[in-house]
C-alpha cells in the first residue's frame, strides 16, 4: 500500500464533518414524520446500491473485483450488521432527543475506539492520545451537562444517544479490519446496502404501523441525505480508515458537534450559546493534540 498523504486525508475528513453535520439536522427534521428505522434503512440502501454500482460498472474508483465466500460473509457480520445496529440507534436517538445531543455522544466515540485498539502504556504517545481523548471528551461535557438542567430530559432518548455512540465507535473497528482485504469504497457501498437490507424488514413493519407522508419536501431532503449524507461521506471516511488507525480517524468525530450547530443555525434558526463555543474550544484542542505530527513539528524523539 503506497504512502498515504495526511493532508489529503485531513482534509477529506474535514469535509465528511460538514456533510455529516448537514445529515444530522435533515435527518432529524425528516424523524419528525417518517419511521425512524424505515429513514435510517431507505437511505443506507439506496446509498449503498449507488456506490456499489459505481464501483462495479465504472473504474471511477479502481477496478471492481468480485468477493469471496469469505469476504462476503465477513461484510455481512462485520459490516452490514454493525452499521444497521448504529442507524436503528441513531435514528431513534434523533427522534426522541436534541439533534445536537446526539451529535454530542457521536463526539465522545473516539474515547471507546481508543479503548477498543490498545490500553494505556507507560509512554509519551499513549499519554498524547488518551489525554487528546479525555480532552475532548471534557469539551463534550462542557456542553452536555447545561443541557440536561436546562432542556426536557428524555432517558430512552439519551440512552439512543450513548449506545449509537458505542455501536459507531465498534462500526468504525469492524471496517479496519475490513480494510485490510478491501478498499474503503468497497468497505462502505457494501455495508451500507446490506444494513439496508437487514433492516428492510422493520422498516416496512414501521410503515404498516404508522404509515408514510410522502411529499416533495420530504423526498428532496431524503434524496440529498442518501448523496451527501452517505455515498459521499462514508466512502471518504472508509477509504481514510484504510490508511490511518481507527481512533485516529474518529477524534474527526469530535467537530461534528460543531458542525451540527452551524447547520440547525442556519437551517433551523437555532442560537450558537457562549456554552457551545467553550466546548467546542476543548473538542478542536483534542482533535489538534491527537492528529498534529509533534514529534515533526518539535523535532522530538521518535515515540512521542
Amino acid at each position: 500500500m503506497s504512502k498515504p498523504n495526511n493532508a489529503s486525508i485531513a482534509s477529506s475528513l474535514l469535509l465528511v464533518v460538514l456533510l455529516w453535520g448537514g445529515n444530522n439536522v435533515g435527518t432529524k427534521w425528516l424523524v419528525g414524520a417518517w419511521p425512524p428505522i424505515w429513514t435510517g434503512c431507505t437511505r443506507f440502501l439506496c446509498a449503498g446500491t449507488i456506490l456499489f454500482s459505481v464501483l462495479k460498472f465504472t473504474r471511477w474508483l479502481g477496478e471492481f473485483k468480485p468477493l469471496t465466500r469469505e469476504l462476503r460473509g465477513q461484510l455481512w457480520w462485520r459490516g452490514g450488521l454493525s452499521l444497521a445496529a448504529y442507524v436503528v440507534a441513531f435514528c431513534w436517538a434523533l427522534k426522541l432527543t436534541a439533534a445536537s445531543h446526539v451529535a454530542l455522544y457521536i463526539g465522545a466515540s473516539p474515547v471507546w475506539s481508543l479503548l477498543i485498539e490498545e490500553r494505556p502504556q507507560k509512554s509519551w504517545s499513549s499519554f498524547r492520545r488518551y489525554g487528546a481523548a479525555l480532552l475532548a471528551l471534557s469539551g463534550v461535557l462542557v456542553l452536555f451537562w447545561p443541557a440536561l438542567k436546562n432542556a426536557s430530559f428524555n432517558f430512552v432518548g439519551e440512552l439512543c444517544g450513548l449506545v449509537s455512540s458505542l455501536l459507531w465507535a465498534n462500526y468504525n473497528h469492524q471496517s479496519r479490519i475490513l480494510a485490510r482485504n478491501l478498499s474503503g469504497f468497497e468497505v462502505a457501498a457494501s455495508s451500507m446496502w446490506m444494513s439496508g437490507v437487514i433492516l428492510l424488514p422493520l422498516g416496512l413493519w414501521e410503515i404498516h404501523a404508522r404509515g408514510l407522508v410522502l411529499d416533495a419536501p420530504h423526498l428532496e431532503v431524503q434524496s440529498v441525505n442518501i448523496l451527501f449524507g452517505a455515498v459521499l461521506p462514508y466512502a471518504l471516511w472508509n477509504s481514510a480508515l484504510c490508511h490511518w488507525q481507527t481512533s485516529r480517524v474518529m477524534m474527526f468525530n469530535n467537530v461534528i458537534p460543531l458542525s451540527t450547530a452551524i447547520w440547525a443555525y442556519y437551517c433551523l434558526g437555532e442560537p450558537i450559546t457562549s456554552t457551545f463555543c467553550a466546548a467546542m474550544i476543548l473538542i478542536i484542542a483534542g482533535v489538534l493534540l491527537g492528529q498534529m505530527d509533534w514529534p515533526k513539528i518539535f523535532r522530538l524523539p521518535e515515540g512521542f
